[in-house]
């Protein structure tokens, strides 16, 4: 029911791609993409926002020591729909320190991952955490109102949908957290599914596992497969697309035009509609790159820019934004 990536390897690439790893035969250094003086941090681990099953959920906060600008961005971590530390290993601080040296709080974020778990209750999560940091705004140094959201596929996927189907809070939960908003003020990511009905029959064996629906049957007292039917309902349920309207937050999608994972088409047509609604948003098209390209690092930049735009109201000259040209 989605694209997925085919096996470990494209898992992996995929991933490490989006952390701004230069991929490269020769085994190149990595350089950081900052051109200034990478910003000092402190970093506070195994912050709980939140349980399942009785278990911790957990997110990393990176603060900048000197240049923080009242802003937060959000990084989902998440490839095939799993999370762990080991990913966030790869991401910091490759995929961390352009948003420090440009003075954002980052939060990066650990999900409910498969097979246990499918992608409803992984995208609960995603709720949860954008409302426990926007509930602790002040604590972590930022406005509430001033929190992006970014990832990459599945972590790209979560970050669309807090920026269209960000949930208002439930005023008589019990739990003042789950009280706010779920809606990030800014989206940047890369390669999102955005249609998962439109994929229906093209997942991997291994991206199975997120998408096998069930509900728990009252009268035999197990999970049981949806049917056919709800699985199509389920399906645009997590959808963007399918939430795409005024109102939803700006968006800005970096996709490869040879995609075969995740398609270009996924993108192209979360634009359209989110320009119908009169949504800012912009797609930068990479030519001839797949779901993962060499030097993708020098495009986490951009990413950047457009939360500089959004959340701060920068608008730099030269901007790589307005340069990038949609196919």
């Amino acid at each position: 029911m989605t694209p997925g990536i085919r096996n470990t390897r494209h898992a992996t690439l995929a991933l490490i791609a989006f952390l701004g790893f230069a991929l490269s035969a020769t085994a190149e250094p990595v350089t950081s993409v900052s051109r200034d003086t990478p910003a000092k941090y402190s970093r506070s681990e195994d912050v709980v926002y939140g349980r399942r099953d009785g278990h911790a959920m957990t997110l990393d906060v990176f603060t900048p020591a000197n240049r923080a600008n009242g802003a937060g961005v959000i990084i989902f971590v998440s490839a095939e729909y799993r999370s762990n530390r080991d990913l966030l290993a790869m991401i910091h601080p490759i995929g961390t320190q352009p948003f420090l040296d440009r003075g954002y709080v980052v939060f990066a974020v650990l999900l409910s991952s498969q097979p246990k778990y499918t992608v409803p209750e992984i995208l609960d999560d995603a709720h949860r955490a954008v409302r426990f940091v926007k509930h602790y705004g002040k604590k972590f140094g930022i406005d509430p109102a001033k929190l992006g959201v970014t990832g990459g596929s599945a972590g790209g996927h979560l970050a669309m949908m807090m920026g269209c189907a960000g949930a208002p809070g439930d005023p008589k939960a019990a739990d003042p957290i789950d009280r706010g908003s779920s809606k990030a003020a800014a989206v940047a990511c890369f390669f999102p599914p955005t249609d998962f009905p439109a994929l229906d029959g093209k997942c991997a064996p291994e991206m199975a596992a997120p998408f096998d629906f069930r509900t728990f049957g009252p009268t035999t007292g197990t999970y049981e497969r949806v049917t056919p039917e709800n699985r199509r309902a389920i399906g645009t349920a997590i959808s963007p697309l399918s939430h795409a309207a005024k109102g939803a937050a700006p968006t800005l999608i970096v996709h490869g035009d040879r995609d075969t994972l995740v398609p270009l088409t996924q993108s192209t047509a979360m634009i359209d509609k989110l320009e119908a609604c009169g949504v800012e948003c912009k797609l930068v098209v990479k030519e001839g790159k797949g779901h993962y390209w060499l030097g993708i690092d020098r495009d986490v930049p951009t990413l950047v820019e457009w939360f500089d735009r959004q959340l701060l109201g920068r608008n730099p000259q030269a901007s790589e934004i307005a340069r990038s040209v949609r196919r």
